[in-house]
């Protein structure tokens, strides 16, 4: 992709290039799902991909594409929804992009206690500190990691915060998804 830094591990990469397709669609998504796989894998098992996934380099032996899954249900909570998940062993790894509200940490001493998940969000949703955040995060087989955090208010490529710990709530979730 035009914006992901060559330098970058192959996971970053990934979390880039799938950060960046999320953006082009705007705001206000529905939270998507991605396979990660082999690149030189796929070539090798799907050669009448070649042309879609471009001219092939030499950091293709290490290269990961995503290809987007089904539409996540909107009735089933997400961990929920995680926990149903099985992928066969052709699969490196996943990502995910969900979008949320977020708070400074100053807001934390703010919260009320004792709501319920409803009224939390909304709560959230009605503080004048909130921001919206788009989050992608990946994880391998391996245990690798990745993430990508990309606010609403600051939504330009080169505003987009990456590391390995930024969500590790959602990161544990997807490498679950691995454990048989």
């Amino acid at each position: 992709m035009s914006n992901t830094p060559m330098a970058a591990s192959p996971l970053t990469r990934a979390v880039l290039e799938i950060d960046e397709y999320v953006s082009g669609l705007g705001w206000d998504q529905p939270a998507r799902l991605f396979a990660l796989v082999d690149t030189a894998r796929l070539r090798a098992e799907q050669p009448s991909l070649a042309d879609r996934l471009g001219p092939g380099d030499e950091q293709e032996t290490t290269a990961l594409t995503p290809i987007e899954q089904d539409a996540i249900p909107t009735g089933k909570p997400l961990d929920e929804f995680l926990g149903t998940i099985a992928w066969p062993d052709s699969v490196a790894g996943c990502a995910l992009t969900v979008e949320r509200l977020m708070l400074p940490p100053s807001a934390e001493a703010q919260v009320p206690q004792d709501l319920d998940e409803a009224a939390l969000a909304a709560w959230v949703a009605g503080h004048p500190e909130r921001q919206e955040v788009r989050m992608t995060v990946a994880v391998l087989r391996d245990g690798a990691r990745d993430s990508a955090l990309r606010l609403r208010a600051k939504d330009s490529p080169t505003e987009v915060l990456t590391g390995s710990a930024l969500v590790p709530g959602l990161a544990e979730a997807l490498t679950a998804t691995f454990e048989a």
